[in-house]
């Protein structure tokens, strides 16, 4: 039933993780398509623009007819208020029309609104408006004196603006609404036998025209912020799509890992349990416990089996040390040792197969070391890899050498060092990455798992200390670890018996500066 719910949890988290992929994958796309027109009239913009427009004229749905109340108040002192009242009623007649469609082309989904279209009808809506707006100038000419004729002047032109100003997103819109204005004004003007008013017929041309290039700049920077925009849009996509994949790559990265540690776990019980009966009946045999061999080839095949065994064993241990401490779990029984002495015994272990090679191993160990808080076990095969390297690639002759000291930092440090044909600088990187081994263990019979350097790596980094590899052709290899002042135990005073005077502590600068005070 687990596996059946945790497969199911699997499959929802796949189709979520697919559906968001895809929507990342559309908006890039749509944000990308929106950007591949950088010169014309860029279409995928049209619909941005048109909606602007209408929201403008939504929220200022109130504004205008306000406007045209006053105008028509104003006009009261030489109109008729029947002929206003008529001029009114157009205009609030326009203005709903306009409103109308707005309202329908706000309500209708992207995806099937016809931009063209619509823009089309919001032009002749604006355009019946403006029409209705520029007859203000026509009502009863022979009653308009030079005030009235300054007041049309003044309410046109304000209305011009204002429309303008609505409409700058979308140019056709802009033209349709405010040129008949500006012709009523001209032709109203040009009827009057005055040179003044032929100058106003003229200067409302002129601040038609310079509104005209002030709402092209407009235009253009609204242009350039929906680009902007766009801009944003694709960035956003294309990082929710990387997320979507990083997430994807993250989900199979743990579930190989998964599966890694579960396979591990599997095969170190599978493979120890044969593994200790081999090792223990070979060991038998190689003894000749149960009676001697009549053969005596039988019992260097059993050395040779016990052998590959404890090999094969090493090689298990190694692989699971390794994959725990990838996965950090592997867990330090720490306590108070002291570091000469593992050193010491890794080098009695080692002994044997150093002399047996004619390699020479020097001990440097420096007096008076205090005790260390780390893993002894970690801390044995520490020393046990780093020595068993530096025996395996030395040649006959040479000599390792091991060192411990304090760091400058109150630290310890542990040094390896021999005399070998050294290591490549480029091929350090690889020696150092699990598995990785260097052209010089290609070339020996002494190969390994290319796994002692990196647990090595690992198991002095949990202790929050420092790996150091230093080698050059010819000039040998000197791996340094260090353990960090917060690892090192600091020996206390020794406490007074009964009736004992406790000593006095020692006269450090700045108690002797403190007693001298005092005194």
């Amino acid at each position: 039933m687990s596996g059946g719910a945790s497969a199911e949890a699997s499959r929802v988290h796949s189709g979520s993780a697919n559906d968001q992929k895809r929507r990342a994958y559309r908006s890039v796309q749509e944000a990308r398509e929106k950007l591949t027109y950088k010169s014309g009239r860029k279409p995928e913009f049209e619909y941005e623009l048109l909606m602007m427009f209408v929201k403008n004229e939504l929220s200022a749905a109130v504004t205008t007819p306000l406007l045209a109340l006053v105008v028509a108040m104003g006009a009261m002192f030489w109109a008729p208020p029947r002929e206003l009242l008529l001029w009114l009623g157009a205009v609030f007649v326009a203005k709903g029309i306009l409103i109308a469609i707005c309202r329908q082309f706000a309500k209708t989904p992207r995806e099937e609104a016809d931009t063209p279209a619509w823009r089309a009808k919001i032009a002749a809506a604006e355009f019946l408006y403006g029409v209705t707006w520029a007859t203000v100038a026509f009502i009863s000419p022979e009653t308009q004196g030079e005030a009235a004729h300054t007041f049309i002047f003044a309410s046109l032109i304000v209305v011009i603006s204002m429309r303008m100003l609505f409409a700058s997103t979308v140019m056709p819109i802009v033209y349709a609404g405010t040129l008949p204005m500006t012709i009523a004004i001209v032709l109203r003007f040009a009827l009057l036998d005055n040179p003044f008013f032929w100058a106003m017929a003229a200067m409302a041309v002129g601040v038609h025209i310079y509104f005209i290039w002030l709402m092209t700049g407009f235009n253009t920077t609204v242009m350039a912020m929906l680009e902007y925009r766009a801009e944003k849009d694709a960035l956003i996509g294309e990082l929710e799509q990387s997320k979507s994949i990083s997430d994807e790559a993250r989900l199979r990265a743990e579930e190989a890992n998964l599966a890694k540690s579960r396979f591990l776990a599997t095969m170190s019980h599978e493979l120890r349990t044969p593994l200790n009966a081999i090792l223990g009946f070979s060991e038998i045999m190689r003894g000749e416990i149960l009676g001697p061999h009549s053969n005596p080839t039988y019992k260097e095949y059993a050395n040779d089996i016990h052998e590959s065994g404890q090999h094969l064993l090493t090689l298990i241990n190694e692989v699971l040390d390794i994959s725990r401490i990838e996965a950090g779990r592997y867990e330090l029984n720490e306590a108070p040792v002291a570091l000469a002495d593992i050193v010491e015994d890794c080098h009695r272990l080692m002994r044997v197969r150093a002399e047996n090679k004619g390699l020479k191993i020097v001990e440097t160990f420096e007096e008076n070391l205090t005790q260390v808080w780390a893993d002894e076990r970690a801390l044995r095969q520490i020393c046990l890899n780093l020595l068993s390297n530096a025996i395996k690639f030395t040649p006959t002759g040479g000599t390792v050498t091991l060192k411990i000291g304090r760091t400058p930092l109150s630290g310890q440090f542990l040094s390896v060092k021999d005399t070998g044909p050294g290591i490549p600088e480029a091929e350090i990187p690889r020696v150092l990455r699990s598995f990785g081994q260097g052209s010089l263990a290609h070339q020996t019979a002494e190969g390994g798992t290319g796994l002692g350097l990196p647990i090595t790596k690992g198991l002095i980094e949990l202790h929050d200390g420092s790996f150091e590899l230093k080698s050059k052709l010819r000039y040998g290899t000197e791996v340094i670890v260090t353990l960090p002042r917060m690892r090192i135990m600091e020996a206390l005073p020794r406490l007074a018996e009964p009736g004992e005077e406790r000593p006095e502590a020692p006269q450090t600068p700045w108690r002797a500066e403190r007693n001298k005070r005092a005194s």
